[in-house]
């Protein structure tokens, strides 16, 4: 009896660990969205009776785009669109704006010192393609006459 008992055992432990083992399914991994994160710097600065406003557009950390207006006191008012990149702390952008009907394109560029960014000027020069270039960024002046300061951006 005890062989027939010991023999069971032995048949059922064998039986036990043939057992199959459950296959591992893989889990599709889901896809890893990544939110973009978009946001709005606005700078001004109010010279006695004229106004300039700029706003960036912030995506992922970079300029990519903004709004550029100066309304200068009895004067047409320009405004338009900047594109560019910022390269270390100053930006260069092609300014497309809208002055007295006409639609123009010029280069700009700006300083970012803390929570300020300092209007360049230079010399410039027409690409003939329509377009107002800086004859040599090297040699632009941040003056500090335009200092545009971090506002509230208004909706």
């Amino acid at each position: 009896m005890k062989k027939v008992i010991l023999l069971g055992l032995i048949l059922m432990s064998v039986f036990i660990s043939c057992k199959k083992e459950k296959e591992e399914v893989p889990i599709p991994l889901e896809k890893i969205v990544v939110k973009e994160s978009v946001s709005e710097e606005c700078y001004r600065v109010i010279l006695k009776k004229d106004t300039i406003s700029l706003s960036l557009n912030i995506k992922n950390g970079q300029f990519s785009s903004g709004n550029l207006s100066y309304d200068f006191y009895e004067k047409d008012k320009n405004m338009g669109t900047i594109v560019g990149e910022i390269k270390g702390d100053t930006l260069y952008a092609d300014y497309t704006f809208t002055s007295e009907g006409v639609s123009s394109v010029r280069k700009v560029a700006f300083l970012k010192k803390g929570n300020t960014y300092v209007e360049g000027f230079g010399d410039v020069i027409d690409d003939n393609k329509g377009q107002v270039i800086f004859k040599d960024k090297k040699q632009l002046k941040f003056d500090g006459n335009i200092v545009l300061s971090k506002v509230d951006c208004q909706k």
